[in-house]
């Protein structure tokens, strides 16, 4: 099933990250894309069906990446922030979501996904603008104490 989705704004959002200092609008779409993915995360941990285990708890919303998930991930560009949503280092994670060759299948990740997209991409940019007013906000304060 394809999905398409159209934003507009997304120019005026990234000429307005490029009016902050680096570090602060690294901030701002890290913020935002963690707190659009939160719902995505509980949605899959409400999803496992495993009752024992680490699995629930070990699914996360978070800019890190295990030193295995590093070594085969590329960034897209030192500019970019990426948000990665499941279960850490949990190594069922991938034999619930998609099943083996002795068990059935139970996901978890695509369900919530699917579930929650559209709400995702959609509310970035209401809260990408919100996010930079108040560090523009914050650092404009900054920069008035310093004279």
């Amino acid at each position: 099933m394809k999905m398409t989705v159209h934003i507009t704004g997304l120019k005026e959002i990234k000429a307005a990250l490029h009016e902050l200092p680096r570090a602060s609008a690294m901030g701002v779409m890290r913020r935002v894309l963690k707190k659009r993915a939160k719902p995505m995360a509980d949605s899959a941990r409400s999803n496992v069906r495993v009752v024992e285990g680490n699995l629930k708890r070990s699914i996360s919303v978070s800019t890190k990446l295990t030193r295995r998930q590093r070594r085969q991930h590329t960034k897209m560009s030192k500019d970019s922030v990426e948000v990665f949503v499941g279960a850490s280092a949990d190594p069922a994670a991938h034999l619930l979501e998609f099943g083996s060759i002795h068990n059935l299948s139970h996901p978890f990740l695509r369900p919530a996904w699917d579930k929650h997209k559209m709400a995702l991409v959609q509310g970035i940019g209401a809260d990408m603008w919100y996010e930079i007013e108040k560090t523009v906000a914050r650092v404009a304060k900054r920069n008035a104490k310093k004279g």
